[in-house]
């Protein structure tokens, strides 16, 4: 049982006048709109007003039916559970909330048509190479929007870590042909829903709105303007989700629904991170609990998803947004902090709308099972299927950075980048996985590998060419470098991106000698795989690691790709001997980087801490 808490005075506010006061009496309904002919014909709105449950409800739309009306104990709020019926047509309603001798609320209410496009809804495969971008940090196209008026912070000042620059999504718009240049596919942005926290509210991550882009990044129609840009250009969008937690200002947080909107404690209790007691047999009900209902941080209150009328109105926050940006995936935080049963529902639900349409959780942890555990399929006897079609694979990153700038042994160095990828007998689809080198949580991958050079080319080339779907952070291809103590440094401003920028990194004549290699490498080999169905669809087959090296081949009916991993500081001499499973038929190859002709792949040097990349001819 949980014991009477401290956080239980805010629950209390609503009972206080003044600040009911405060409160319109109709001061929202969410969702604010919604689509005939979808597949769930069931919504809920939430209702916020002042007293709003001392009033009756009522609306006649054919065929709309208003099922129940649900008080809570919080009279500020009502929850309106509706059935839309297939036949329904687009169109207006009032809906009505009234009280004797009190003047009637009207609502008005959409129903619009279903947009129908064969660029929406696509879901982000092993053919896509995602770019991952933090707003705030990346380009400032307009400068109107830099400080609102009325928001919590204010603040502007490009040469602190933790305050607001001014990247926005105009400056996203502006830059899609450098990103298309460099053979992006798909971009996620760190999210974009309004952050309206006192301090530190760049990263998006304790948003205080569901259905509000943040108003210093745009609007919502500007969101949905680079989605619709994205899509002419043959390109995709992944919008980034937090279903763990909120922003201690967000709006039901301000004015809590029910005392179990959030999960309470005698004091603040933070979450011990601990994901292994979600799936040790032995761990105890109080670690469980804490690791789950924990808050993730002060600002961050964790929302408790038991709670019917939270999941409700997450998950319908989530389809609308597909819906009205014509979204092609989601990138969803700090997964294993949710509740299982919600996030199996949650998954199911956003499928059926959208069969087509992917997701995939960040999960932050060590060991191949415990990452393997959250994904769908039940494949290591969890006794429950989540749903989760992939997750970002943390084991392979940290499979790349032992092969980088380990000592080659046993298990050790290349070893165990080989081992990672032979363990994913344990996914039902390890195609799905998203493998990247760093990202906003971590240091710089350039700086990871010690700023050297041939290191840096041969991670990239790895993630290009392995398994699963490539993830890049903004920057690392121009090699921004810095470690996360704090997390700012590795979250800087892309130079260029504002005006009176004295380099602008967006153009060849702004970078340097080696940035533009840097660029150029990781150009040539993005580009190389949009058009190769070998790296993107392609089989896999490694061989046992030797001597430092590691090979393995993509291959399909149509192409062939060698890949040879030389982690030694010195040249080897390649025999191909070992390799004639995958090199009958083929006696020649070009260096897809350097375009030289190999005429005999029977014998060849690779250079010392490289990775080389061969089509076979």
């Amino acid at each position: 049982m949980r014991l009477k808490t401290i956080l239980f005075a805010i629950f209390c506010v609503f009972f206080i006048n003044t600040i009911s006061a405060q409160i319109p009496e109709l001061e929202r309904i969410e969702p604010a709109n919604w689509w005939v002919g979808m597949k769930n014909p069931k919504l809920q709105l939430i209702v916020h007003g002042n007293r709003i449950s001392d009033r009756s409800v009522t609306l006649n739309y054919p065929g709309v039916r208003l099922l129940e009306v649900h008080k809570v104990e919080n009279p500020n709020y009502l929850f309106l559970d509706l059935e839309i019926s297939s036949e329904t047509v687009p169109g207006t309603f009032s809906i009505l909330f009234e009280k004797k001798k009190s003047k009637t609320l009207k609502y008005k209410y959409e129903l619009k048509a279903r947009e129908q496009s064969d660029c929406k809804f696509q879901g982000v495969t092993n053919k896509d190479f995602i770019y991952l971008i933090m707003p705030d940090r990346f380009s400032n196209g307009d400068k109107s929007n830099d400080v609102v008026a009325g928001m919590k912070e204010t603040s502007l000042n490009r040469d602190s870590m933790y305050l607001r620059h001014g990247g926005d999504l105009k400056g996203i718009i502006n830059n899609l042909d450098y990103l298309q240049e460099l053979g992006v596919t798909t971009l996620w942005l760190n999210p974009v829903l309004e952050n309206d926290q006192p301090k530190t509210s760049y990263h998006g991550y304790a948003n205080t709105e569901n259905y509000k882009i943040d108003r210093r990044y745009g609007t919502n129609a500007l969101y949905k303007e680079l989605v619709d840009k994205l899509h002419q250009r043959g390109m995709k969008m992944i919008k980034d989700l937090v279903h763990n937690h909120v922003g201690s200002e967000h709006w039901t947080i301000k004015d809590l629904p029910s005392k179990n909107w959030i999960h309470q404690w005698p004091e603040f209790t933070r979450t011990t991170y601990k994901d292994q007691v979600l799936f040790d047999p032995y761990a105890s009900k109080k670690d469980r609990l804490r690791m789950t209902d924990g808050w993730f941080d002060l600002h961050m209150p964790d929302v408790d998803q038991s709670n019917l009328f939270v999941q409700n109105y997450f998950t319908q926050s989530h389809i609308w947004w597909i819906e009205y940006a014509g979204l092609d995936g989601f990138r969803l935080d700090t997964y294993a902090y949710n509740d299982p049963a919600y996030m199996a529902d949650w998954a199911k639900a956003i499928t059926l709308e959208y069969p087509k349409f992917t997701f995939f959780g960040e999960t932050w942890v060590q060991g191949l099972p415990n990452q393997a555990f959250f994904t769908e399929g039940k494949t290591i006897n969890q006794g429950f299927d989540s749903g989760l079609q992939s997750v970002t694979d943390f084991q392979a990153l940290w499979g790349i950075n032992e092969a980088l700038n380990g000592k080659f042994g046993w298990n050790d160095g290349v070893n165990k980048l080989y081992t990672t990828i032979a363990s994913d007998f344990i996914y039902k689809d390890p195609t799905k996985l998203v493998v990247f080198l760093d990202n906003h949580d971590l240091a710089r991958f350039y700086s990871v590998v010690g700023e050297d050079f041939n290191k840096y080319k041969s991670g990239i080339a790895w993630l290009l060419t392995t398994r699963g779907i490539p993830q890049f952070y903004y920057g690392d291809e121009i090699l921004m470098k810095g470690f996360t103590n704090p997390d700012g440094l590795v979250r800087l401003d892309f130079k260029g991106g504002w005006s009176g920028d004295k380099e602008n990194k967006f153009t060849a004549a702004g970078r340097t000698e080696q940035e533009n290699e840097a660029f150029n490498y990781v150009k040539k080999l993005a580009n190389y795989r949009k058009n190769s169905t070998a790296l993107q669809t392609g089989k896999l087959m490694q061989f046992v690691p030797e001597d430092g090296t590691y090979v393995y081949f993509r291959y399909d009916s149509s192409k062939t790709v060698m890949v040879v991993m030389n982690s030694n500081d010195k040249e080897i001499n390649l025999a191909a001997d070992r390799f004639t499973e995958r090199l009958q038929g083929f006696s020649k190859a070009i260096n897809v980087i350097t375009g030289e002709s190999l005429n005999t792949i029977n014998n060849f040097k690779v250079p010392a801490k490289t990775t080389s990349v061969f089509e076979l001819k």
